[in-house]
């Protein structure tokens, strides 16, 4: 397989072009940290960003940067700890749990908008994106939003072509706001809670006016023989000591708890949002549920009932729930979509065999209606269906 560099995005825009005209559709890579997000497809050519490197406007008294699409995720985040900022939506890093290596990049996240812990707080990478620029399947460059927070012209494309895998386009360039890094971040961790008792205390905390910036739930054997709620609030120094003190009071009916700050809270923090726990072993399948956050021990129990053995954690709250099944068979796909139709919500498969990946959908099935719709917006963006063709579902 040849593997395309540009270095520009006029030279994009003519390897695009080029590969319209022959018909040789083309996957895209940015750090190749994701490979097995979406269906297996078959190219003889990769895109990569890789060549497209370079913060390209940071503005820290206005919050927002842009950099080219294949510019390292560390690189950002260094900058903007010079300046005591961040990326509010603090991305997932993929390479342990897909035992990946290379670099993520900025476009990689916008692509395929990941968002960590912080999530339930500050918003997702699509919350966060205010423009963007891209390569379509006619080898033309398409501009969206800006470099402004406030800047509302127009039809907002950032939105749409965040989280839409390459499949309408080629990333070459982002925009986003930036938040204040918080000065000090402390962990309130309640034990020995069950599913429901722990969604509980997870909502109760966030109904709170103390402001959690990471909710999570790990059952008893997923970080230790206790089960572990985690409620992170972050902020000024002094702030942050107030927080925690009053909602250790508002959780005290939920038992016995404790304070983890410093490494330790960052590095358990680090796991969640990776889903290291998952991890082992390799050919398990992983899935990712998107839930109402009250359904989630519902969710699972309904799952338990078909599939005997699998491991699960929450994030978001209770709105994320990572679950990893065995990778034979189906991996669980019937129950567990079967689970989330009664719930609400809908489950997408993260990690699993190319074979698995195959015969299933790894997204949400699609309605007729949806359907057509989708298959619009590619024929829209793409049609000659170049850019990573069927990558999201087959025949799109």
């Amino acid at each position: 397989m040849s593997v395309l560099l540009p270095r520009s995005e006029p030279e994009a825009c003519d390897m695009v072009a080029r590969a319209r005209t022959i018909r040789e559709p083309l996957s895209i890579r940015g750090g190749g940290t994701r490979t097995m997000l979406g269906r297996p497809i078959k190219t003889q050519a990769t895109l990569s960003t890789s060549m497209l490197t370079g913060i390209t406007l940071f503005e820290p008294a206005e919050m927002v940067f842009s950099a080219r699409a294949g510019t390292p995720i560390a690189t950002i985040k260094e900058t903007l700890a010079e300046k005591s900022q961040m990326l509010p939506f603090e991305p997932m890093d993929h390479r342990h749990l897909m035992a990946t290596d290379g670099e993520p990049t900025i476009g990689g996240v916008f692509a395929a908008n990941i968002s960590g812990p912080a999530r339930i707080n500050r918003g997702a990478c699509r919350d966060a994106a205010i423009g963007v620029r891209f390569v379509n399947g006619r080898g033309e460059i398409v501009k969206s939003g800006g470099r402004v927070v406030k800047n509302v012209t127009g039809l907002d494309l950032t939105k749409l072509i965040c989280g839409s895998f390459g499949t309408l386009g080629l990333v070459t360039e982002v925009s986003f706001k930036v938040i204040p890094r918080p000065e000090r971040s402390m962990t309130l961790v309640l034990f020995g809670l069950n599913d429901r008792e722990a969604v509980e205390a997870m909502c109760s905390a966030l109904c709170s006016p103390f402001d959690p910036d990471g909710v999570a739930h790990l059952p008893a054997g997923i970080a230790g023989t206790e089960a572990q709620t985690l409620i992170r609030i972050g902020n000024f120094s002094s702030s942050v000591d107030c927080r925690v003190r009053e909602m250790s009071r508002r959780l005290q009916s939920f038992g016995i708890h404790s304070q983890l700050e410093g490494t330790g809270s960052a590095s358990l923090w680090r796991a969640v949002r990776n889903v290291q726990f998952l991890a082992e072993p390799r050919d398990n399948a992983v899935w990712r549920l998107s839930i109402p956050p009250t359904r989630g021990p519902e969710a699972v129990a309904l799952i338990e009932r078909s599939i005997p053995e699998f491991r699960h954690y929450y994030d978001w709250g209770g709105g994320l729930i990572w679950l990893g099944t065995r990778g034979a068979g189906d991996a669980g796909a019937a129950a567990i979509r079967a689970a989330v139709a009664v719930t609400g919500g809908h489950a997408t498969l993260v990690r699993a065999s190319t074979e698995l990946r195959l015969s299933i959908d790894p997204f949400p099935p699609l309605g007729a209606a949806f359907r057509k719709i989708a298959a619009g917006l590619k024929s829209s963006f793409d049609p000659d269906a170049i850019l990573e063709p069927g990558r999201m579902y087959a025949g799109i």
